[in-house]
């Protein structure tokens, strides 16, 4: 049975101490720009220091991971695996997923680039299921071509609590944000196939919840019926700097889906966050090896 490394990075929530205690699983941090700085995530940026940098105006950016930081990661891993599976954040928010697919036709089929379009808590999900499937014995290919069939079997839901860094972000014009600010509009965005989009608009916290958790029902219900009849689907709420809203969220969430497993609460990834900002909550499901 041949040895397989699963890598990922901190875009799936994903801690390093919780890595190490995952065994077999590797985390590449995110870089960020705070103030012409370049520091990365969980190893000198906490999720605190991060908060308290967005709450004083301090210019925020994400970059990608070095290929030769990741390459050289791959290098060290391949002395004592086999393979390695890679599971960056989806392409269609970041280049550098194309970037290591390239990279990796240098290694001779050992490193498997797995590009199945997902983000923190289903991107964690496919984590767990690659260490799955490696301890049963699968190989590289064999785990990479799951997770690709499988890479729809999700979605997500993420209420906005402010408006500013959507604008920042000129993802809605300084009217607009002056606008909802002033009749307090809650923006729920979805991520589908890894994009991030609109999906409603509310007037409130209470409404946006609602909202979220009747849109993963409906997706439990009828998108994902055949799989939640097999066990094979679960559901995970994530948050921004707001722990207890969170948790309280949570409690929703398994109320009203009591035969759906939720699986955790975790904060959202940072280069989530630096485009939405504290307060946030978001709910998702997706498949996971049963």
């Amino acid at each position: 049975m041949k040895k397989i490394a699963i890598v990922t990075d901190s875009n799936s929530g994903i801690s390093q101490k919780e890595a190490k205690s995952l065994g077999d699983l590797y985390v590449v941090p995110m870089p960020f720009i705070v103030n012409d700085e370049e520091y990365f995530e969980d190893i000198n940026l906490t999720q605190e220091e991060f908060y308290q940098k967005l709450a004083e105006d301090a210019d925020i950016s994400t970059s990608q991971p070095s290929i030769g930081g990741i390459t050289e990661l791959w290098d060290d891993l391949l002395k004592k695996y086999d393979e390695v599976v890679h599971i960056p954040m989806s392409s269609a928010l970041s280049m550098s997923c194309e970037t290591a697919t390239n990279f990796a036709k240098g290694y001779d089929g050992r490193v498997h680039v797995v590009d199945n379009h997902r983000i923190s808590i289903t991107q964690k999900q496919s984590c767990l299921d690659a260490l799955t499937l490696a301890k049963e014995g699968k190989s590289g290919a064999e785990i990479k071509d799951y997770l690709l069939k499988t890479k729809a079997d999700s979605s997500i839901y993420i209420m906005v609590d402010t408006l500013k860094y959507l604008k920042k972000g000129g993802r809605v014009t300084p009217a607009a944000a002056a606008i909802g600010t002033l009749l307090k509009i809650k923006p729920v965005l979805q991520i589908q196939g890894g994009k991030l989009d609109q999906f409603a608009k509310v007037m409130n916290e209470k409404v946006a919840r609602q909202k979220m958790i009747a849109a993963i029902k409906k997706d439990l219900q009828e998108r994902f019926s055949d799989l939640v009849a097999k066990g094979e689907m679960v559901v995970a709420c994530a948050y921004t700097n707001c722990r207890e809203k969170a948790e309280d969220f949570a409690r929703q969430v398994k109320e009203e889906l009591p035969n759906v497993e939720l699986k955790w609460v975790d904060p959202l990834s940072l280069s989530v966050s630096c485009h939405i900002g504290s307060g946030s909550l978001a709910v998702g499901c997706m498949r996971k090896v049963k």
